[in-house]
């Protein structure tokens, strides 16, 4: 083989890198340029107010809960304390996505996902009641969260 051959896949590589990148960068600028358009009859963009993103509400876990065995209870704070943490930050990707997606974009992309690290915490929070004492059971039903505007 020739010494030339590496030198060559070196320079394409390169050169593709290079294109790639150049197209990359004017997909991010068109895209930025063109978030602040907005399609309509060229009115007063400060005239209109779009509405907020609302707000998700959540079941309170903890007063459907039974008494919570003492060896248990900083488990369970720590679990209800995740619950919590888990409905801000899926309000801050509710106000950071406002605009996105379709009509399910709500339901698939933060309360779907919102549901189902509330499902996993409240089972960690059965398991270490059901570690010393009886397990709570329909816990879940609590896991569902709305989206209030």
């Amino acid at each position: 083989m020739s010494r030339a051959l590496p030198k060559y896949n070196k320079r394409r590589v390169g050169f593709i890198g290079g294109a790639a990148a150049l197209a990359l960068s004017g997909a991010v600028i068109a895209g930025s340029a063109l978030a602040g358009e907005s399609s309509g009859d060229g009115g007063d963009a400060d005239a209109r107010t779009p509405a907020g993103p609302g707000t998700i509400s959540c079941p309170d876990v903890a007063p459907e809960l039974p008494a919570i065995p003492a060896s248990a209870q900083a488990e369970v704070d720590r679990n209800l304390a995740d619950l919590d943490k888990q409905i801000v930050e899926a309000n801050k990707r509710l106000v950071d996505t406002v605009g996105q997606g379709g009509p399910d974009f709500v339901q698939n992309a933060v309360l779907g996902p919102l549901e189902d690290k509330r499902v996993a915490a409240v089972n960690r929070i059965a398991t270490a009641i059901g570690r010393t004492a009886e397990r709570p059971s329909g816990l879940d039903s609590l896991a569902a969260c709305t989206l209030t505007k």
